[in-house]
């Protein structure tokens, strides 16, 4: 049997399963449920946050025979007849294969016919951003007055591309990245049912390497798991991720505030040998002058991190150590070097400027 990736299989089917988007799933609920719905919808916000997914669950609630407060009642035949992929009355498009004025034109033709056997003919156009300048004109007429059987649903990771022309006509949500505490509640869900063994540590280094995005959270406890084949520890999951374990994180900040430059030159040295990505350990450390930030200035500081409460307590007792105005030196000088390090043919030589740049309070790379 073929492995369905788990952000496949555990995409959301009803407005009740998506997470972390209360604020827009609620309120499509209710213009259904009101019989308020509106003919044009723009759904933005970073990647694997929901939008796809909340688009063609609006598309098939719109047209469920006995909706339920506001969502699809996943019984009747409409319900039945939506759920598969092909069906021709839910048409989705991605704009960035198919950004010419030509295709805009041919779904400009193809909206003067009826739904089949359904009230909406929902048309989600992904990427919309990707269409070209003539693309979008053509697509403003049939987007100001489309027929009243007709859903247009343009979803983008970049709206400030779009012109003010589609934007003024559409109905906006912005989805917001998911939190780290509700990202490791779906961990633990996918775990069970997958039967997958795991430890709260690993949650949380899962949840937090997936940045707010639920696809890329999942794809990466996909690659864990198949890694750890089921059993899942925080020492493997480091391994896979690349990142560092937090004692060492810890240890390396000690020696940059006590200016121990051989120290910090032959804890770098190790980690190369270890086969850490340098650059990822580089955006480790800008991070961690961001956790340490926190935990300095913020009264609920642990709310805001998500951290066990023996790694907090470590970040708690190390951020007395340093003045917040080094902290924000720290954040500032680790994230520049983030995208250098893509590039530079030598990446250890730039994390050990960067480094020394950072105890030693000057730019390394002006002196």
């Amino acid at each position: 049997m073929n492995h369905i990736a788990l952000y496949r299989k555990y995409r959301p089917k009803s407005f009740e399963g998506v997470i972390g988007q209360d604020h827009i799933t609620k309120t499509l609920q209710n213009q259904i449920s009101n019989d308020q719905i509106g003919h044009a919808y723009l759904f933005t916000g970073s990647r694997g946050t929901g939008k796809t997914s909340v688009a063609k669950i609006f598309a098939r609630a719109v047209n469920c025979l006995a909706p339920v407060h506001g969502s699809a009642c996943g019984n009747c035949e409409n319900c039945k007849r939506l759920e598969q992929e092909n069906d021709i009355n839910i048409i989705e498009i991605d704009a960035a294969s198919n950004n010419k004025v030509d295709d805009i034109r041919e779904i400009r033709d193809k909206v003067k016919f009826m739904p089949v056997g359904a009230k909406y003919k929902v048309y989600i156009i992904d990427e919309v951003h990707m269409l070209s300048d003539s693309a979008f004109n053509a697509l403003l007429k049939t987007l100001e007055e489309p027929p009243s059987y007709v859903i247009f649903i343009l979803a983008t990771t970049e709206v400030h591309k779009l012109p003010q022309t589609i934007l003024s006509r559409c109905v906006r949500f912005d989805f917001r990245l998911v939190s780290t505490d509700n990202l490791m509640k779906l961990l633990v869900k996918v775990f069970d049912k997958e039967n997958i063994k795991y430890d709260e540590e690993s949650l949380k280094i899962i949840a937090s390497a997936g940045e707010g995005s639920v696809r890329d959270t999942l794809s990466i406890a996909d690659s864990i798991a198949a890694y750890c084949q089921a059993d899942i520890t925080k020492e493997k999951t480091l391994s896979v991720l690349g990142t560092t374990d937090h004692d060492l994180i810890v240890d390396f900040f000690d020696k940059i505030k006590e200016k121990d430059v051989g120290h910090v030159l032959s804890l770098i040295d190790e980690i190369e040998k270890a086969g850490k990505n340098l650059a990822v350990f580089s955006k480790d450390l800008s991070k961690h002058a961001r956790n340490l930030l926190v935990c300095k200035s913020c009264e609920t500081a642990n709310e805001i991190l998500n951290l066990t409460d023996d790694v907090f307590a470590m970040y708690k007792e190390q951020s007395e150590k340093f003045e917040e105005k080094d902290l924000i030196r720290y954040m500032q000088v680790f994230s520049s070097a983030e995208s250098e390090l893509r590039y530079t043919l030598s990446v250890r030589l730039l994390l050990e400027t960067t480094c020394l740049s950072a105890m030693l309070g000057f730019d390394a790379k002006k002196n």
